[in-house]
């Protein structure tokens, strides 16, 4: 019986984009489901497109590269705050927008701590 390297289960699209093989769902999804604790039967039963052998790959290539994901889900999750922000910043009128950055430019400088 010979195994697939793990990289087989991984479709890396991009530096910031990498997903689970034949499906569009992210590394970062099953990362994220097994730091809240979730087994890998309840990460296959939450995505019932993947297969457990998917889920279980997953689980072992993150556990073999741990600082690197989690670095990479940093950066995702970084990425998607300020998605949320610019979101938030173009969903309000003008007015408010204009009185932000006026508020924005009169804050003083942070000063050095002692």
């Amino acid at each position: 019986m010979t195994s697939k390297p793990l990289e087989n289960y991984l479709d890396v699209l991009g530096p910031d984009d990498i997903r689970i093989k034949g499906t569009r769902v992210g590394l970062e999804t099953v990362i994220r489901a097994f730091s809240n604790g979730h087994s890998p039967e309840l990460i296959q039963q939450m995505y019932p497109i993947l297969t457990l052998e998917q889920v279980y790959a997953t689980l072992t290539y993150y556990l073999q590269n741990r600082t690197e994901l989690d670095e990479y889900v940093r950066r995702l999750d970084e990425w998607a705050y300020q998605q949320r922000a610019k979101q938030q910043e173009n969903d309000q009128p003008e007015v408010i927008q204009r009185l932000r950055r006026q508020f924005e430019q009169q804050r003083p400088a942070p000063t050095a701590a002692p």
